[in-house]
C-alpha cells in the first residue's frame, strides 16, 4: 500500500483491516493532523489562535445540536457538523469521526442482512398484533371513550 495525495494535496493513506479470514482495504483516509492553511501553520501565535477560533466555533456547534435534542431541530446531525468542525484541526475529534463512520457503515451493513432483516419483520410484526389486540381489548371492554372520562 502506498500514500496518495487527494485534489487539495492532502496526504491519504488506504488502510488494511483483516475479518473473517480474509483482507480487505477500505477507502483511504486522510492523514491526522492539522489542516489550517500553510501560511497559518507557519506562525505559531496564529496557529494557536486559528485553533482556539475552530474550538470556539465547534463548542457553538455542539452546543446548539445539544439544546435540539430536547429542542425541536436535528439535534445529532448538528453535533455531529460540530465534531466535524473540530476535526479540521484536532486529532481526537478526526478519530472520533472515524470511529462513528465506522460503526454507522457496520450498522448499515448489518442491517441489511437478510437474517437481521427477517428478524426485525417479525418482531415488528408481533408488536403490531401485541398492540392491535390490546386496543381490541380496550374498546371492546370501554367503547370509544377516551381514558380520562372513564366513569366507574
Amino acid at each position: 500500500m502506498h500514500a496518495e495525495s487527494d485534489e487539495r494535496g492532502d496526504v491519504v493513506v488506504p488502510t488494511a483491516r483483516r475479518t473473517a479470514g480474509e483482507l480487505t482495504v477500505e477507502p483511504a483516509e486522510r492523514e491526522l493532523g492539522s489542516r489550517a492553511p500553510g501560511f497559518i501553520k507557519s506562525s505559531k501565535t496564529l496557529h494557536v489562535s486559528w485553533q482556539v477560533g475552530v474550538f470556539v466555533v465547534g463548542l457553538a456547534v455542539v452546543v446548539a445540536g445539544a439544546a435540539m435534542l430536547v429542542l425541536p431541530g436535528p439535534g445529532w446531525l448538528v453535533i455531529f457538523g460540530g465534531m466535524a468542525i473540530w476535526a479540521t484541526e484536532f486529532v481526537w475529534a478526526q478519530l472520533v469521526l472515524r470511529w462513528t463512520r465506522r460503526k454507522v457503515t457496520e450498522a448499515a451493513q448489518k442491517a441489511l442482512d437478510p437474517k437481521v432483516r427477517r428478524r426485525n419483520i417479525i418482531l415488528t410484526s408481533i408488536g403490531v398484533v401485541i398492540i392491535a389486540v390490546l386496543v381490541a381489548i380496550y374498546l371492546w371492554e370501554f367503547g370509544f371513550t377516551m381514558p380520562w372520562k372513564i366513569e366507574e
